[in-house]
């Protein structure tokens, strides 16, 4: 009996020093820092599908980590393994197995951000992700043509101007053209229905007047507190048959006939245009920009007043008038010599 038990330590013990020994190389794996790629990074794709092992193949192929198996242990030992996420990764410095397997879990995807702010253009929209290198710019100009994405909404549509919504967007590392284009015209749908349900009795007019009403109070307006009030003086101006005298609706179609250079002239006002907003009634053919939420707020639900004017008071607000006669004190008050009047 005792021999037996000798021998079964003399048996039992490397193995248990093994198993001790395995253990803390196994542990002292998970938390080494390693990577071998180029110093600049990798992109790695995973796509949907694929195994641990098949992943912890890629990332030893890559330089990601120093070996499999510590990789996959800890993806078996943590239960993880099939919650791995498909998706784009970049990877540049050193990192332990655990940090990485942690990575792909959590589905930290490589994307580059953008914020694109209220009133651009459209073509300003794509000139600014052009700039940022996403997207080409000769491809999106011609995606802003597909107008059946909105069909539905602006049947006469003939661009998708006013329909691009001002957003921080996260895009991956290649996303198209067509596809950047299309995402910022399904926010503007999710955003559009979001606002709209905040105000259930709404204005009458259609999304694409509504669209262009909110562009233009977009372009006017600098304090998001008057948008209601420059809301109420153009809503006021269409009930009474007056032309809206926008400027920045000639500002526009200059930047349209490519003539634009930064400063508006008397004899600008005089520009033969649809939307040349002093010579013809009614609202402009379509948005001269693409509007964010508080304008489009603005233009759902306009302040109530009996303002027909308004004058920059050259800091960014406005003063408001009911009648010419007090408009014009309010121009030779702020505006010096007399500006175009709204």
């Amino acid at each position: 009996m005792r021999r037996f038990l000798l021998v079964l330590a003399f048996v039992a013990f490397p193995l248990a020093l093994g198993l001790v020994l395995a253990g803390a190389w196994i542990r002292w794996e998970f938390e080494r820092p390693y990577y071998g790629g180029p110093p600049e990074g990798i992109h790695l794709n995973v796509p949907r599908g694929m195994n641990a092992g098949q992943i912890a193949d890629l990332l030893v192929a890559r330089g990601v980590v120093r070996g499999r198996l510590p990789f996959i242990l800890y993806l078996r030992y943590a239960d993880k393994g099939r919650r791995i996420q498909a998706g784009e990764y970049r990877f540049s410095a050193p990192a332990t197995p655990r940090q990485v397997a942690d990575r792909l879990i959590r589905g930290d995807v490589y994307f580059r951000s953008i914020t694109i702010p209220e009133g651009l253009t459209a073509r300003e929209t794509i000139g600014l992700l052009a700039d940022n290198a996403l997207g080409n710019l000769g491809e999106m100009e011609e995606a802003l043509s597909k107008t059946d994405w909105i069909a539905d909404i602006d049947p006469k549509a003939k661009t998708l101007e006013g329909y691009l919504f001002p957003e921080t967007y996260r895009f991956g590392r290649n996303p198209g053209s067509e596809a950047i284009i299309k995402t910022m015209v399904k926010q503007f749908r999710a955003s559009f229905a979001k606002i709209q349900s905040e105000f259930p009795k709404h204005s009458e007019l259609s999304i694409p007047r509504i669209i262009t009403l909110a562009s233009m109070i977009e372009k006017e307006v600098k304090h998001p507190e008057e948008a209601p009030l420059v809301a109420s003086v153009l809503m006021n101006r269409l009930e009474r048959k007056i032309p809206l005298a926008c400027d920045a609706t000639i500002i526009y179609a200059m930047k349209l006939a490519g003539i634009y250079e930064g400063r508006l002239g008397k004899a600008d006002l005089r520009m033969d245009s649809p939307y040349n907003s002093y010579l013809h009634l009614d609202l402009p053919p379509g948005p001269i920009a693409n509007p964010g939420a508080v304008s489009i707020r603005a233009a759902l639900n306009p302040a109530r007043t009996d303002y027909l004017y308004y004058v920059s008071r050259n800091d960014g607000t406005h003063q408001f008038s009911k009648n010419l006669s007090s408009h014009i004190n309010a121009v030779n008050r702020f505006q010096k010599p007399l500006a175009p009047s709204h």
